[in-house]
């Protein structure tokens, strides 16, 4: 089903809409789920909706307080991202949207900016003259992209920076070579800026805390999420440097790790259960040793630092991807079976790295921890010391990281070997790694104390 591209406007309310949510790169959503029904109280940045691109799923929240009006998008409507899904009634800012003229769709997603609402007035002031002029959209995706609005010329009235005008700023950047050591060293300097946490998923039982892979973000659990939040409070998690936590230097995997331990205690979750995918896995190794009796049980997914060899190419490739066509190479060789990684994957993926101060930092974290083809940081002393459930799943054909490294695992954690299967078994396998996954969590929560070290490590083959 496909919802109209043109807005109730008999309906007043401040509109919800998807924005940059969807990425730079998206330009039509279909919605998954609605997290609040007509009538409800809302507060401003409360998740109200999820919708799906191709590669993942991204909540939406709404831009004000209010009251729950009109769902203009029901769950399975696809929409343009520059539609209202709903209207948010009763809140201070609360203007009806003005309907759109049917005109053939432009080849580049419009983009919402404040400026465009009814009522909004856009003149600059005399009291205004000391300070930059800029659209709360436009300073809401500056602060997102890490940029600073005193570069960025303005094309509203008055020279008022817009939101068309930083993300024309980005992609100029984007245009430019990549130079890390040309960037700043912190996106948000002497700010104690959290992680970003996102949380699904039913309100009881032992929560799941997911954390992603290098050069990913927490949408690209999207292919398993949904059936462990039917059972779990999901918790995922931006690593530093990636999706929007903050975009900081980092000396070494022990600096790297210290603000995901802040992170997590901050969180005051008791014990959890943890799956970790490549980088992540690493992460969810030191997060089990220097928190014991926080964690339940581990899946770690083709997890780093477990040996010495990894792919630079991809790595510096996916860091120096500008643009999805240079990107949709470099992930190609994440997994074995093309299909996978459609077009729409890619430019969701890309939405997601957009900006060049992100691929800096991740190309510096990148030569820190895996300088000249080498992993340089080891967690297999923290596989050893594992006391808890720990399952490892590698797929056969990985290219970034070989599954032989799983071999220096101590005897009563499992292996799971996936056949033409690459550095993304989440993703080519999912519904093997979900029935692991859930079996794992299933068998630490029926038997809570340490494993029978003396358990053998097995091997799964699957088709």
């Amino acid at each position: 089903m496909t919802a109209p591209d043109s807005p109730n406007a008999a309906s007043p309310g401040t509109p919800i809409l998807v924005g940059a949510a969807s990425g730079e790169y998206m330009d039509r959503v279909v919605v998954i789920e609605w997290r609040v029904a007509p009538g409800d109280a809302v507060e401003h940045g409360q998740v109200v909706a999820v919708v799906e691109t191709a590669k993942a799923a991204t909540e939406v929240e709404a831009p004000c307080d209010g009251v729950m009006g009109e769902i203009l998008a029901l769950v399975g409507d696809e929409v343009a991202v520059t539609q209202p899904l709903g209207l948010i009634a009763g809140g201070a800012d609360a203007p009806a949207p003005t309907p759109e003229p049917n005109t053939p769709a432009d080849p580049a997603p419009r983009e919402a900016d404040d400026d465009a609402r009814p009522g909004h007035d856009p003149v600059v002031r005399a009291n205004d003259e000391d300070r930059i002029i800029a659209s709360p959209a436009a300073r809401r995706r500056a602060a997102a992209m890490g940029l600073g609005l005193e570069g960025i010329v303005g094309t509203g009235p008055g020279g008022r920076i817009k939101l068309r005008d930083v993300s024309a700023a980005v992609r100029a950047m984007a245009a430019s070579p990549l130079d890390a050591d040309a960037q700043a060293p912190s996106c948000f300097p002497d700010t104690p800026f959290p992680l970003r946490v996102t949380r699904t998923g039913i309100e009881t039982g032992t929560p799941v805390l997911m954390l992603h892979g290098f050069a990913g973000d927490s949408s690209v659990w999207h292919p398993i999420e949904r059936d462990l939040a039917a059972h779990h409070p999901v918790i995922r998690l931006d690593l530093p440097c990636h999706g929007r936590s903050p975009h900081d230097r980092y000396a070494s995997f022990h600096d790297f790790v210290r603000p995901v331990l802040e992170a997590f205690d901050s969180l005051n979750e008791g014990p959890v259960h943890v799956i970790g995918h490549s980088l992540g896995g690493a992460v969810a190794l030191a997060l089990a040793d220097q928190r014991p009796g926080m964690v339940r049980s581990l899946g770690l997914l083709a997890p780093a630092g477990l040996g010495v060899e990894v792919d630079s190419h991809i790595l510096d490739g996916l860091c120096r991807a500008a643009s999805p066509d240079s990107l949709a190479p470099w992930l190609l060789r994440l997994v074995v079976d093309p299909s996978h990684i459609t077009d729409g994957y890619v430019r969701a993926a890309m939405a997601t790295r957009a900006a060049p101060h992100i691929r800096a930092c991740q190309a510096a974290l990148a030569a820190r921890l895996f300088p000249n083809g080498t992993q340089a940081f080891n967690v297999t002393p923290l596989l050893r010391r594992v006391v808890v459930p720990t399952r490892l799943i590698w797929g056969r054909a990985d290219e970034v990281l070989p599954w032989q490294q799983a071999l220096g695992a101590p005897g009563h954690v499992a292996l799971h070997l996936l056949p033409a299967v690459g550095h993304l078994p989440h993703l080519e396998a999912s519904a093997i790694v979900t029935s692991v996954l859930r079996d794992l969590i299933a068998t630490a929560e029926a038997c809570p104390g340490p494993p029978d070290t003396d358990v053998l490590t097995h091997e799964v083959h699957v088709a």
